[in-house]
């Protein structure tokens, strides 16, 4: 195809009698250069999705965890943010400290189109407000069925996967990617 192109424009060159070799040569040198482009783009992409399944990874190392509200220390226990913000310093992403805040951060995705390591924002005790309270990270969500790992007050206190359903789907507020952007602070 990428031959038929360039013959085509070339013919093309001809009948305004432009230097055909020399622009052969530009088209030939755009076409690889636009291989090379989309295979870094594709590197790039390998790499983001594998910090994240690393961050994913990571974080289920901590699976069992206590809850213990307003903490970021595993040893003796951690909140929902406390848990991302650990996980988070543990690959070098500067995070805010509080559930709340991180509603201003990173890009908004549809559940639908979350991946590994996004983070899942809840709504606090009021369902009724979309004030973020409580959140967790996106494990994996094949063909919609969306699930997270989160440090948990309720039932299932300390940190454990969920799913996304019920009780934790009524108050979902948005989910947000944060690779590979660059986090800002404040």
């Amino acid at each position: 195809m990428r031959y038929f192109v360039v013959s085509l424009f070339v013919a093309i060159l001809s009948i305004f009698r432009l230097p055909v070799k020399a622009a052969k040569r530009t088209i030939t040198k755009f076409a690889e250069t636009a291989v090379v482009l989309k295979n870094h783009t594709d590197s790039l992409s390998y790499q983001v999705d594998t910090i994240a399944r690393q961050f994913v990874d990571y974080a289920k190392t901590l699976i069992g965890t206590p809850y213990l509200w307003g903490s970021v220390n595993p040893k003796v226990g951690v909140d929902c943010s406390g848990f991302v913000n650990y996980v988070s310093r543990h690959f070098g992403i500067p995070v805010p400290r509080t559930a709340a805040q991180f509603a201003k951060l990173g890009s908004e995705v549809d559940a639908a189109d979350a991946k590994t390591g996004d983070l899942i924002l809840f709504s606090g005790k009021n369902v009724k407000k979309k004030v973020v309270g409580h959140m967790g990270i996106v494990t994996e969500n094949p063909d919609g069925h969306l699930s997270f790992i989160h440090s948990s007050s309720g039932h299932k206190r300390g940190v454990h996967i969920s799913e996304l359903q019920g009780y934790y789907k009524n108050r979902l507020v948005k989910i947000i990617r944060i690779f590979p952007i660059a986090l800002p602070m404040g």
